[in-house]
């Protein structure tokens, strides 16, 4: 089946591409972008006035399935990340059962290959059942298809066993994905420490238990030379060590997640759980340090970290719900309005946050629109309006930040493997 797309602006940072161009797609692969194409095909998508970039690459989301299906299915997941223009996922291993042994890579992959709705990368863990005290059998893993490991959700505590886990990474050259956190430090908080936390008569959550960790998984990796990516990134002292780690050649990069880089602390004073996440929303000046990283690359990704949660667990008092919020169906347009629309970043330079980093970070061939490549396509009205609400949502869970504001983008057709997955309406 060919698919032809006329007239859009192709937007391709992998290509160094910025221009009016055609697409055509033929099977799962693109067979040409050219300025005019004239071919006959069957299905022609007319883009003009749209911009075509790659489909995003969203590098750290929980799927919930299998184990807790209440909150979130493969199925429903992935339906609800075309809408927001995603045709490539990793997955988190905190499932029931964890993923941390071959068996259980053999569980979930039989669940993508007959549910997921597109590509469904697995992220397996560092230690068995996430539990920080043995190594899982990262050699294993690697061979049955995971590209990243993590204990996401926790961090490895022990030295010497994260020092460990990172060796074997080196050794199968697989990212080492880092929930940065010391619970010593931590501890039960729910919110950023400081001035918020004391008004609002709850824990607060240290900058410290976060940059402290950072800063050494950064050294590890650097004793090491293991790739590390430092995940949902929060505050302004982690930004600093991150790029200073860069400037001295040690093989790390980063993500921030939607909520983190447009919230700020304040948005918690009406003790609305769908504002609780971890790390927690901190203050402006590390608002103001997540934009300028952004900006300046030291940022490389942006990545929803996508945790949905039962009403039961979400719509109860602030210190007792669980910690996140759902996000595939937001990234994209939060993206555009906080950050193309405020003139922070560029499209080409959000494209290459959100597509092409994320791939080569993982690599995995994505990210990229040039003959040849996986037809797996974006399709956006960059400056049409949308309102979000709880009904509009195709993820079981309804909790996300963004609801009732007004975002720019629409996500008009997602296309995986050459195939429209989404089309809007």
């Amino acid at each position: 089946m060919k698919i032809l797309i006329k007239g859009a602006r192709v937007i391709d940072p992998a290509n160094n591409t910025d221009d009016v161009r055609d697409i055509l797609i033929d099977g799962a692969k693109i067979l040409k972008v050219e300025k005019t194409i004239a071919a006959q095909a069957d299905n022609i998508i007319d883009a003009k006035g749209k911009i075509v970039m790659p489909g995003i690459v969203d590098m750290h989301a929980h799927l919930r399935e299998p184990g807790r299906e209440d909150k979130e299915t493969i199925a429903s997941a992935t339906t609800a990340a075309l809408r927001g223009g995603v045709t490539s996922i990793l997955a988190m291993p905190n499932t029931s059962p964890c993923i941390d042994s071959a068996e259980s890579i053999e569980l979930l992959k039989n669940i993508i290959r007959k549910t997921a709705q597109m590509n469904v990368f697995i992220c397996g863990a560092i230690t068995k059942n996430r539990l920080g005290k043995e190594l899982s059998d990262i050699t294993g893993l690697e061979k049955f298809g995971a590209v990243a490991i993590s204990d996401d959700g926790a961090s490895v505590d022990s030295d010497e066993i994260m020092k460990e886990a990172m060796q074997h990474a080196k050794k199968k050259n697989i990212l080492v994905l880092c929930h940065c956190e010391d619970k010593s430090l931590s501890a039960d908080g729910v919110v950023n420490f400081g001035f918020t936390s004391t008004r609002l008569g709850l824990k607060g959550i240290s900058r410290e238990s976060e940059y402290k960790r950072a800063q050494r998984d950064i050294r590890l990796a650097e004793e090491t030379g293991a790739r590390l990516h430092i995940t949902h990134v929060s505050c302004a002292e982690t930004i600093e060590f991150i790029r200073q780690a860069k400037k001295s050649g040690i093989k790390v990069t980063a993500d921030v997640t939607p909520h983190h880089m447009c919230l700020d602390e304040e948005a918690v004073l009406e003790y609305d759980p769908n504002f609780k996440m971890n790390p927690p929303l901190r203050g402006k000046e590390d608002l103001a340090a997540i934009k300028q990283a952004l900006k300046d690359g030291t940022i490389d990704a942006i990545a929803t970290d996508h945790a949905p949660h039962t009403e039961n667990e979400k719509e109860i008092e602030f210190d007792r719900a669980e910690f996140g919020v759902i996000g595939f169906e937001t990234i994209l347009s939060v993206a555009i309005t906080e950050l193309v629309a405020t003139g922070v970043l560029s499209w080409p330079e959000l494209v290459k946050k959100l597509s092409y980093n994320p791939a080569v970070i993982l690599k995995v061939n994505k990210g990229a629109l040039a003959p040849g490549h996986d037809a797996d396509i974006t399709v956006v009205s960059p400056d049409k309006e949308w309102q979000v609400t709880k009904e509009g949502f195709a993820s079981i869970s309804k909790n996300s930040a963004f609801l009732e504001k007004k975002l720019k983008g629409v996500v008009e057709y997602t296309i995986v493997s050459g195939k429209i997955a989404y089309q809007r309406g």
